[in-house]
């Protein structure tokens, strides 16, 4: 059974970590757009703002750090990263005790927190890169998506129902936790991580900058999945708080059962998640990756037409439950697909250009649709966005084309009828975002 097989003592401290952190950010399920109606009282276009500013700025700040990551150690970096993060988010509940809270402080952590979680993803990627191979690598993809479900599942009820009896910022505390356990796992690892060589002994270059961005570019494979990714999660994640708006603040819907309309729906994340590999060795992970990806492009629209009550409620779990169902499958393939068609010397920039253009494609159209929803509503922003998502599967990869050689770099071509051979499991690096899931499945990784 695939599922028992060991990983190694390392991907098990790694895993542990992956875990802790998930939990943790899955009880802050939307918090902060959820202390910004309840806490700050603000209206949509507030925030709308405070998703598209945290990210914009954010991603720009993590421009250089792309390729300040891929020269560098890389788990030092990841606790680094963790640390930076917790004391950011606890800042939140303290100004909340104190009286001192505002939106401007909000803004400020979610763009500290965007540029860490750009970092990360790059470093955690390169990492896995080296740590596991070959077979190993949708049994740790599957494993890492099957607890990132599994948390979903649990996180929001949970955490809407710490809110109602404890208070708007007591998941922001658990998160803030998260990051800590997290960065302690992550050094539990141990032992000693060579340092990245580099080809000359110049710093950081001005080519470096845009490195990753040219690479994806140029690549056949890597291309088209970035546009499709980076159209998906944007659409998805600019209505998100347009929803929150419209279901907390609109139809009077308590935070729990905001929380458990999406909760209970992550069920099918987590079954998604589990049936990616078989899918995959039976019609072949290439068309698995395209038809899941079509897929989930097809449920958003759905929203639009939310209504007060219980048919409410059942209504955003079917279509949540349609949705993550297809996410489920299609992330475990994405970050197979993407790694194996990946330089290993280019990792870390490929991860971080594709991190920062979907934060900053993500805030563009967040602040675009919240404009939108103030002009005409939140209701006729969300269905618009359906709309477009539907287009979104042109651009998904119709070939399997070879992982493209280089230099030092003999990877042999894919057999479409068989999962990749010799790249390395890397979920954690789907941050989201290209594969970084939309903010209301947000994960830590």
């Amino acid at each position: 059974m695939w599922a028992g097989r060991s990983l190694g003592r390392p991907f098990g401290w790694l895993w542990a970590a992956f875990t802790v952190s998930t939990v943790g950010t899955r009880l802050a399920f939307d918090a902060f757009p959820l202390i910004a109606i309840l806490v700050l009282h603000v209206g949509p276009i507030e925030v709308a703002e405070l998703a598209a500013a945290g990210l914009a700025v954010g991603a720009v700040a993590a421009v250089p750090l792309g390729p300040w990551v891929e020269f560098r150690r890389k788990r030092p970096v990841m606790v680094a990263m963790d640390l930076t993060r917790f004391v950011a988010v606890l800042s939140v509940p303290v100004a909340f005790a104190a009286g001192s809270l505002s939106f401007a402080q909000l803004l400020v952590v979610s763009v500290i927190v965007a540029a860490a979680d750009i970092a990360f993803t790059a470093a955690s990627g390169a990492y896995l890169k080296d740590l596991l191979r070959g077979a190993d690598l949708l049994v740790a993809n599957a494993r890492l998506e099957s607890t990132t479900w599994t948390a979903t599942v649990l996180g929001p009820p949970l955490g809407g129902a710490m809110i109602g009896l404890f208070g708007p910022v007591t998941t922001v505390v658990a998160d803030a936790v998260s990051y800590l356990l997290s960065a302690m796992g992550i050094r539990a690892i141990g032992g000693r991580e060579p340092h990245p060589a580099r080809s000359d002994s110049h710093g950081l270059r001005a080519h470096d900058l845009v490195e990753g961005w040219r690479y994806i570019l140029t690549h056949p494979a890597l291309r088209p999945l970035f546009v499709n990714t980076i159209m998906v999660n944007g659409l998805i994640m600019a209505t998100s708080p347009l929803l929150a708006v419209l279901m907390v603040g609109h139809l009077g819907f308590e935070p729990w059962q905001y929380g458990l309309a999406f909760g209970v729906p992550c069920v099918g994340g987590l079954v998604g998640s589990r049936l990616a590999r078989p899918l995959a060795a039976r019609y072949g992970p290439h068309r698995v990756l395209v038809v899941a990806g079509a897929a989930r492009a097809c449920w958003s629209l759905g929203l639009a037409f939310v209504c007060p009550g219980t048919a409410g409620i059942v209504l955003v779990i079917a279509v949540q439950l349609g949705l993550v169902t297809c996410m489920g499958v299609f992330t475990p393939l994405f970050a197979t697909y993407r790694l194996d068609h990946t330089d290993p010397r280019r990792v870390a920039r490929t991860l971080a250009a594709w991190s920062i253009t979907s934060k900053l494609g993500t805030a563009t159209l967040t602040a675009l649709w919240g404009l939108l929803a103030s002009i005409t509503s939140a209701r006729i922003a969300i269905a618009a966005a359906g709309l477009l998502l539907l287009a979104t599967p042109l651009a998904l990869p119709r070939r399997t084309p070879a992982p493209r050689p280089g230099p030092n770099w003999p990877m042999a071509a894919v057999d479409p009828a068989a999962p990749p051979p010799s790249s390395t499991a890397a979920a954690v690096a789907v941050a989201a975002e290209g594969a970084q899931r939309p903010s209301r499945f947000r994960g830590t990784w």
